[in-house]
């Protein structure tokens, strides 16, 4: 094989991350740069897609100008984007307005009248509910955060765009739209419409009866494709301004879960990972279409052919970490204020390594937006139990950590209940997973060795230029798990089993006793 190079851009919620990434899925060089978001009364959450493009513009050619390869060798170009955020386009393919985030709930409203009815199952009437579950794996949540309840956001509160709206695309099929001036989607990226029938994998096709229902017009729904499907090739302005050759063929690509599951190694069934970004999830392939309703678990379609997933999602993991660090460690008013100190993640990481396990039975809970899983329920709040006289900011920061840990061991339960097997090691992969001492709290509080796979930060960029490597014909699907390399494992201290096992199941206590106060006050 000639020397190739794949440009790999991993957009997530806090910015843009391009790299270059070799034939043997190594990232050889990264740019990246901050895209804001915009929180809104009521649970919106937007961001301008015009910010998306320019950082990505920008990373692009800062990259390309380095000259880590020669610009001639990159042959395609493939995008990680974060699943459920959607954009309203022109026939132009100019944006409406700022884009619906996956943390936009708004539209929760108008998807409940369209979906209730009596008797019902999970608010869902019990009809539909089944005919859904039947056809899709799932059925839309009703915290009103897929990408369906934005489409009746757009309908109902915002009826002008709705009108104007000529397809309404994913993230990443807008960015791939910019790069190419083609229209369409891939299977697994509009899976959150809840309007795809995927009962058989290998033939997944829009769904007339479900439109219906919701609703909604079919024609404003993008043409589908595979992930591994090659969309067409770069726009000669769009490769003249980052400075590639004509002939860069653009891949399709998939949402943020599926191409992590790819960077992580993790691509055999039944074998898991965890990611820690600013969500949080733990998912695994799995051979077959199932459902459980009543804690939000479906088989997906995933980025490769003829392969479903399972997949459950925290709304906020590092992004809780955040929080502690800008709302209360070091947030500024005109009365106070407090510089972060420079590598402020690296001594966050170290203080939390001396603070003993169970953060003197502090518990923190991570629902700073709601939640998704195992709990659908936007009404949640995050908050610090049992603080006492002698908590100090120490134990605030491991609490947080710990949070997050507890929150992911509630969903695993339910992971391996689906799966009907445990899983006794899980990979572990985004920017959480940089840190040593959260890894081992992962470890014991799950009771699972955790592998912290190697450059777990690109791990979706990773996974996004595996699937352009596959379309290029490069790299075969049952070869990744050789590509990827590991760090460290880290093992479950059987000294920590006891508090940790306490603080866990005082930790969904604490949930089944405060859900009524939090719908109270939200």
């Amino acid at each position: 094989m000639d020397e190739e190079y794949i440009l790999a851009f991993d957009h997530g919620t806090s910015g843009i991350k391009t790299a270059i990434v070799d034939t043997q899925g190594q990232v050889l060089a990264l740019e990246s740069k901050h895209t804001p978001i915009h929180f809104l009364p009521d649970g919106g959450a937007e961001q301008d897609p015009q910010d998306w493009w320019e950082a990505m513009l920008y990373t692009a050619k800062k990259l390309v100008q380095r000259q880590i390869v020669s610009p001639e060798k990159i042959t395609a170009i493939c995008i990680s984007s974060t699943f459920s955020s959607t954009v309203a386009v022109d026939r132009q393919g100019n944006h409406l307005m700022n884009c619906l985030t996956w943390m936009d709930s708004r539209g929760a409203p108008y998807l409940k009248k369209t979906i209730q009815g009596f008797p019902s199952i999970q608010g869902i009437d019990l009809l539909k509910g089944l005919t859904w579950v039947s056809k899709t794996a799932g059925a839309p949540a009703l915290s009103g955060k897929d990408d369906i309840a934005h489409v009746l956001l757009f309908k109902y509160q915002f009826p002008e765009v709705y009108e104007k709206t000529y397809l309404f695309l994913p993230s990443k099929d807008y960015l791939n739209l910019r790069l190419t001036g083609e229209f369409a989607a891939s299977y697994d990226s509009m899976h959150l419409f809840w309007v795809t029938n995927i009962k058989d994998i290998n033939n997944m096709f829009y769904d007339d009866k479900l439109i219906k229902w919701l609703d909604i017009d079919k024609d404003k729904l993008p043409p589908l494709k595979y992930s591994t499907d090659i969309l067409g090739t770069i726009s000669a302005s769009m490769a003249d301004e980052i400075g590639l050759n004509h002939d860069v063929k653009v891949v399709m690509g998939s949402p943020d879960h599926q191409c992590a599951c790819l960077g992580s190694g993790a691509v055999q069934d039944f074998e898991g990972h965890i990611y820690i970004g600013t969500s949080s999830w733990i998912e695994c392939m799995v051979p077959f279409k199932k459902t459980d309703i009543m804690h939000s678990i479906a088989s997906f379609p995933t980025s490769i052919p003829g392969k479903y997933q399972c997949i459950n999602e925290q709304d906020l993991a590092g992004g809780c970490l955040a929080f502690l660090m800008d709302n209360i460690l070091f947030y500024e008013n005109e009365h106070l204020k407090i510089e972060p100190p420079e590598k402020a993640y690296d001594i966050i990481n170290k203080i939390a390594a001396q603070v003993p396990p169970g953060s003197n039975k502090l518990i923190f809970t991570p629902w700073l937006n709601g939640e998704r899983t195992p709990v659908d329920d936007t009404k949640l709040r995050g908050g610090f139990f049992n603080i006492s006289k002698t908590t100090n900011r120490d134990h605030l920061i491991r609490a947080v950590m710990e949070g997050v840990a507890y929150n992911t061991r509630w969903s695993l339960k339910y992971v391996e209940r689906f799966i009907k097997g445990k899983m006794p090691l899980i990979n572990i992969i985004g920017g959480g997973a940089k840190s040593d001492v959260w890894c081992q709290i992962f470890a014991d509080v799950l009771n699972r060795d955790i592998r912290q796979v190697k450059d777990p930060i690109n791990a979706n960029a990773r996974g996004a230029a595996f699937i352009a490597l596959m379309a290029m014909e490069h790299v075969k699907f049952d070869e990744i798990p050789s590509l990827v390399k590991y760090e460290k494992t880290f093992y479950p201290d059987p000294e920590n089993r006891k508090i940790y096992d306490d603080l866990f199941e005082k930790f969904v206590q604490i949930y089944k006793v405060n859900k009524k106060i939090f719908h109270q006050l939200n």
